[in-house]
């Protein structure tokens, strides 16, 4: 569910998984850090996007909590690009950073579509837009078959009530 909005138009509250003192911890590493030095501790971070455990959860946390409260939209553009080279590679993705980004792009709390840097040029929006509809693209496919199953039953009126 998405969070709301804290009084006075500020960002939401973060998730009570990621204290505040982490958030102050990573977020102040990451405005101190060079380009280069935020790119290793974003890299750090995500290598802990595995499997379903609250390790994982409280990572998956501190990066989206850092992407929806970091004024610097260089450093959502990092958080972005970390997760994308780790997803543009040949598969099996680990399950963390797939429901991180899922949630990332998903979410209309990160709002993510709306950065510029997702429109730097053709091909970037195309591959964001590629990687994105490859992670979500299963479970598109099965609604889809679902809807269909539920169609061609509403179809047949009565020969689903007879089996």
């Amino acid at each position: 569910a998405a969070a709301a909005a804290a009084p006075g138009g500020g960002s939401p509250p973060p998730d009570p998984a990621v204290g505040p003192s982490a958030i102050a911890l990573f977020a102040g590493l990451a405005s101190e850090m060079d380009p280069a030095g935020r790119y290793l501790l974003l890299n750090a971070v995500a290598n802990q996007l595995r499997f379903p455990n609250s390790h994982t959860h409280f990572f998956s946390m501190a990066l989206l909590t850092l992407f929806v409260e970091s004024p610097a939209e260089s450093l959502k553009e990092q958080i972005a690009r970390v997760l994308l080279e780790r997803l543009i590679v040949n598969r099996p993705h680990p399950w963390g950073l797939l429901v991180t980004f899922i949630e990332l792009i998903k979410n209309p709390r990160y709002s993510f579509w709306k950065y510029d840097f997702t429109r730097y040029s053709p091909d970037i929006e195309r591959l964001l837009k590629s990687v994105a509809s490859s992670c979500m693209g299963p479970a598109k496919d099965a609604d889809a078959a679902a809807a269909a199953a539920v169609a061609a039953a509403a179809g047949a009126g009565g020969a689903v009530r007879a089996m």
